[in-house]
């Protein structure tokens, strides 16, 4: 396992600066080895994190705890708060770790000599005790853990759009696989034209113009 001042650098070197929530995503991370009982950042795939906010904050847990997007163990509930529920995949033992409500006002007491309540938070954020800095709640899931993890090598085409689904997304509507924006379920952007690419006349244009 590393060490506070060791993970730190880790993650100021990925915002070029450190600041309060960096601190407070790996005094997290410190804190679910303790209480999980195993050593991280892990290099498997045996604890799943779900953090709360992005930012500052989730890159400070997947530095301290090994659980990170592009490894499928870290998964963004955008609830727009500073908080990180960890999960022991082998156990099923679930714990939400969010900061302590007086941890900024025991902040400025223990960092009297300061410039400001943000660097006060920056320097006691490090040593304050687990116990005045976070708090840590036993919780059940009420989504399917195996669900989100899914099985490897798995994808369906939409039968609406034609892209390719993978990890068991798709949707079954009259016996179709639909992704979940042509299902109706949820959609982030609208497209200008729902005619499909045609990829093969794109290439013969720019055959046609040199490129």
């Amino acid at each position: 396992m590393l060490d506070l001042q060791d993970l730190l650098i880790k993650t100021a070197a990925l915002h070029d600066h450190l600041c309060p929530r960096q601190v407070l995503g790996v005094r997290t991370g410190l804190l679910a080895a303790r209480l999980f009982e195993f050593d991280l950042p892990q290099s498997g795939r045996r604890l799943f994190a779900f953090v709360e906010t992005d930012g500052c904050y989730s890159d400070g847990v997947s530095v301290s705890t090994g659980c990170w997007l592009g490894h499928r163990t870290l998964r963004l509930v955008d609830y727009g708060k500073v908080a990180c529920t960890l999960v022991d995949t082998h156990t099923g033992k679930a714990l939400r770790i969010i900061p302590h409500p007086g941890a900024r006002a025991t902040a400025l007491l223990r960092a009297r000599d300061a410039a400001d309540a943000w660097h006060a938070q920056l320097e006691a954020y490090q040593t304050m005790p687990d116990d005045e800095l976070l708090h840590a709640q036993p919780v059940q899931l009420t989504v399917s853990l195996q669900s989100i993890i899914s099985r490897p090598g798995l994808r369906v085409q939409c039968a609406t759009c034609g892209e390719e689904i993978m990890n068991e997304r798709e949707v079954l509507c009259d016996g179709q696989a639909l992704c979940r924006r042509c299902a109706g379920m949820d959609s982030y952007y609208c497209a200008e034209a729902e005619a499909p690419l045609d990829l093969q006349g794109v290439r013969a244009s720019r055959r046609e113009i040199g490129e």
